[in-house]
Order: structure tokens, then C-alpha cells, then sequence
């Protein structure tokens, strides 16, 4: 199967992965749960009910600090009363006279809601500590334009246990990247609409420094956070937010629109839950209860359609109706798994499959995944596009193949049987770790393990899966998602709904 960006390599002036929207949250370790409050006010031999009385004088430090900043870069704090106004359009109105030069661009504060503490005496245990409550408290946004990362802000609350949010855009970091390379550019809002040199660009986009990222937010939060020095505090900084974007980036407008429509609106009536759980390489099983399903949106900027499931999410849009954008969100980072190290209770340690951490040296191994998942769904809408796909790989899956004297018969994509061994084998936690025979036995129950060590026959002469060398383990050919997304899509869009109306007829 052809890819989109190969079936349309002369209209497309290239292709470029990179985060876009990145949001990270820094917390005070002992401070940001409520046990770990109470020891330090222990430590300090300050009494439980004396905690407002402590946190007081922290709240007024973080606002004279607020206010010192806004006078010496003469800057009035704008304070934001209604929550439908957008930050973010007060600030592009900002930028307009001020432009785009590196500094602080403006100050907002809001009342916004926060994690508070307050005493508790537990009157049965005689003990008395903090718990948590319901909070509001007056929050700074700083905006400010980085050398390196571009437009960012720094939220700040007023109140214990001071968590931060802080955000950056990955096109912006790119951007500053091309320069310092002197490699050509034009970027609209978030997005490249031309670079000179795509794949030095790509090669710059995946190579992530995270310690030197770690290094500006210590910085900044020293400088608008000023609490930390006196509490002798460092933060502790977590993914809480991360946008990974695919653009293809077409030469004109119209090479894109003429795909387009057709593209969202088959892949609204196609993408099933079982897709979208393919998409993101994560295992949809029968106690499943999150939600997950598809949204189709029709926007100013155009049509959007967002296939979400859990914590994360995938889309499709176009951006000026010449970029076409495949973006994987997720809001909780150990929703994916990857092979990492495991410390263990008896302090060994091994590599195997495991949640992904929070921390933000997660970055550099979560972008490998989330661009991963982008390029499977890049797959399944090539598969869409591409008419000659299913007729060239038919005759080869169909038709019987003899090994070592043993016929093989091919696959049949009208027969029950096998379209259930597709749709199996294209499970979304193989897409990952690979599949056993052992699996096969676990979902074709019905089958000895004759028929399934057949099957892999089967799967291997047809050239739909290989046997990865040393293991047992097998995992999908590009001819085998090929043949299974045009298996799915014969089925779903063409031979039912025509039988449909043939009935109705």
C-alpha cells in the first residue's frame, strides 16, 4: 500500500512531526499532597492550626513579586473577571503592537479554582493533620516569548501548595531550531507551511533536549515563584498535557481540498472502536468502561474529526486548507505503555512493558509513540484514498500457495472465519509488543492448537505476518494491514450498505 504522501509525492512539498501544544506541571514534593503538608509543618514545629497563618505570608510574597515585575517592565496586571474571555486572544492583541521580540509580553491574573488544605482534628484518633478541601485563589499568567521555546506562560497560584502550569508550543521550539540553523521557513499561527529542508528540519524536531528544558523551568519558576528560595524548595516537573502533530504540507490548496472531504467523511463512517483503540496501540477488552467513540466538527477553520478513547485522542484537520494535520493528544502519559526499566520492592531492576512515567523526561520516548500512532492512522486514511490498493494485494493473499510440498489456501475477505483472524491479529496491544501463538488461542477459542499453528502458516506463506528471529513472537507485515484495512473497508462501505439497499429495493 501506497501512503498518502507517496500517491501524492508531486503535489507535496513535504512532511513534518513535531509536538505542538505542551503542557507541564510543576508541584513542590511534600507539599503537593496533604500528608506530605502536614509532616513539613511538623518538621518545622508549626502547630496544624497555624497553617493559614503559614501560608499567608507566602501568598503575599508571590504578589509583591507579581507586582515588582509588572513595574519594572512597565506592564499593568490585567485582571480577568468573566471565564469566557480567552487568555490567548487577549495576548495575540498584545503581540500586534508589541511584536515578537523575547521578554515578558503581559501579566493576567484570574480567580481560579486551586488544591487547598485545611486542619482537621479526627476527634476517634486524637490526631490532627490537614485534608483536603474545595479552593479558589487569585492565579498570575505570565506570558513571555522565549529565545528557544517561543510564546510560553507560567501559571502561579497564590495559595499552598503552589502547583505551576507551565506551556509551550513544539512548532515554536522548532522554529528557534531552523534559525540557529539558518534553514528557511514559513509558519502560519502553529503551523509550517514551507521549509527549505524537511528532513534536516525532522531531524531537529526529534532531537529533544529535555535537561536543557528542565533548566528553563527551575529558571523560570525561580523568577516568578520566589517562595522556593526561602523554603530551600525545587519543583518537580510532570507532563500534564501533549499534542504530537503529522503535517503533510501540499503545495497548494486545491491538492488538498480535492482529498480532503472524502478522506473525513469516510473515515467518520468507517473508524470503529476497535480502530481507534489499533490507533493508539492499546488493547480494547470486553469490561472496557471508558468513553471513547468519534466527533465530527464542523469549524470556522474548516471540518475536524477526533477519534478519542480514555485520556487520549487522535484527529484530523487541515490548517489553511493546504496542511493537512494528524494529531495524537494525550492528558495522562501512563495510558501508554513502552518497554522501559522497572525498579522493583526488592531494589532489582528489569526492562519490560510498563506504564509510561509522568516525569518530563518522558518526552523524548513519548514522542516516538504518539508519532507512531499518527503514521498508523496516516496508513489507514492512505488505505481510503487508495482505490488500486485492495485489487493489488487481493490476488496475492487469495490465491493458494504450496510450501515443501503442502498447499496453503489464501484468504477469503467475504469468508466469517478469516476476516475474524484479520480483525484479530490488527488488535491494538499487538501493534506493540507482537502476538504468540498463545494469543490466537486466547481469542479463537473454538480452534486446537493444530489449527492455530495452521493459521500462522497460513498468515507467514501469504506474506501477512513475519516471526520476529530467536522468539515466538509474530507481528504484522505492511502487506498485512494493508489487506486487513481493505478487507474492513470492502465490508463496511461498499458490500453492506449496498445489500442494505438492495433489500430495500
Amino acid at each position: 500500500m501506497k501512503l498518502l504522501t507517496e500517491q501524492y509525492a508531486d503535489k507535496i512539498k513535504g512532511v513534518i512531526s513535531c509536538y505542538d501544544r505542551v503542557v507541564i506541571q510543576g508541584t513542590l514534593p511534600g507539599f503537593n499532597y496533604a500528608d506530605g503538608m502536614t509532616a513539613f509543618l511538623k518538621s518545622k514545629n508549626i502547630r496544624i492550626f497555624d497553617y493559614p497563618e503559614f501560608a499567608k505570608p507566602l501568598r503575599e510574597q508571590v504578589r509583591i513579586n507579581a507586582e515588582k515585575i509588572a513595574e519594572k517592565n512597565k506592564i499593568e496586571i490585567q485582571f480577568v473577571r468573566k471565564h469566557n474571555i480567552r487568555k490567548e486572544s487577549i495576548i495575540k492583541d498584545v503581540l500586534k503592537n508589541r511584536g515578537d521580540h523575547p521578554g515578558l509580553v503581559h501579566i493576567l491574573s484570574a480567580m481560579e479554582a486551586c488544591q487547598a488544605y485545611k486542619p482537621w482534628h479526627d476527634k476517634k484518633s486524637g490526631r490532627t493533620y490537614l485534608r483536603y478541601t474545595d479552593g479558589k485563589c487569585l492565579h498570575y499568567y505570565f506570558y513571555f516569548i522565549d529565545k528557544a521555546l517561543g510564546l510560553c506562560y507560567l501559571r502561579v497560584p497564590t495559595w499552598c501548595p503552589f502547583r505551576l502550569q507551565f506551556y509551550f508550543n513544539g512548532h515554536s521550539l522548532l522554529a528557534s531550531k531552523l534559525v540557529q540553523k539558518s534553514i528557511d521557513f514559513k509558519l502560519l499561527d502553529n503551523a509550517f507551511v514551507d521549509i527549505d529542508n524537511f528532513d534536516q528540519a525532522q531531524t531537529l524536531a526529534n532531537n529533544l533536549k529535555v535537561a536543557a528544558l528542565h533548566k528553563q523551568l527551575d529558571a523560570y519558576a525561580r523568577q516568578f515563584c520566589p517562595i522556593i528560595k526561602d523554603l530551600d524548595l525545587s519543583y518537580h516537573w510532570t507532563i500534564m498535557q501533549a499534542e504530537y502533530a503529522t503535517d503533510i504540507v501540499f503545495k497548494h490548496q486545491r491538492h488538498l481540498q480535492m482529498i480532503y472531504e472524502n478522506l473525513i467523511r469516510t473515515a467518520v463512517h468507517t473508524v470503529k472502536p476497535e480502530n481507534i483503540a489499533t490507533f493508539l496501540g492499546r488493547k480494547l477488552h470486553g469490561n472496557y468502561s471508558d468513553d471513547m467513540g468519534n466527533n465530527y466538527n464542523i469549524r470556522l477553520q474548516g471540518s475536524r474529526i477526533k477519534h478519542h478513547m480514555g485520556q487520549a485522542s487522535i484527529k484530523m484537520y487541515d490548517k489553511f486548507q493546504q496542511v493537512l494535520r494528524i494529531e495524537t493528544t494525550v492528558n495522562n502519559v501512563t495510558f501508554f505503555k513502552h518497554y522501559r526499566e522497572v525498579v522493583k520492592r526488592d531494589g532489582t531492576t528489569e526492562r519490560k512493558n510498563a506504564q509510561m512515567k509522568k516525569n518530563i523526561y518522558s518526552l523524548y520516548d513519548l514522542q516516538k509513540l504518539l508519532r507512531e500512532a499518527n503514521h498508523r492512522y496516516l496508513e489507514f486514511i492512505s488505505s481510503i484514498d487508495d482505490n488500486s490498493t485492495g485489487a493489488k494485494n487481493l490476488h496475492k493473499i487469495s490465491k493458494s500457495v504450496v510450501e515443501n510440498g503442502r498447499p496453503y489456501k489464501g484468504f477469503n475477505l467475504f469468508n466469517d472465519d478469516d476476516l475474524f483472524i484479520m480483525r484479530t491479529i490488527a488488535r491494538g496491544e499487538f501493534n506493540i509488543s507482537g502476538f504468540q501463538s498463545k494469543n490466537l488461542k486466547e481469542k479463537l477459542s473454538s480452534k486446537t492448537t493444530a489449527q492455530i499453528t495452521r493459521i500462522l502458516k497460513r498468515l507467514r506463506t501469504h506474506g501477512m505476518i513475519k516471526k520476529i528471529g530467536n522468539t515466538y513472537k509474530y507481528y504484522l507485515t505492511k502487506l498485512g494491514r494493508s489487506v486487513i484495512a481493505t478487507a474492513l473497508k470492502l465490508k463496511e462501505l461498499y458490500i453492506i450498505p449496498q445489500l442494505c439497499f438492495d433489500r430495500l429495493v
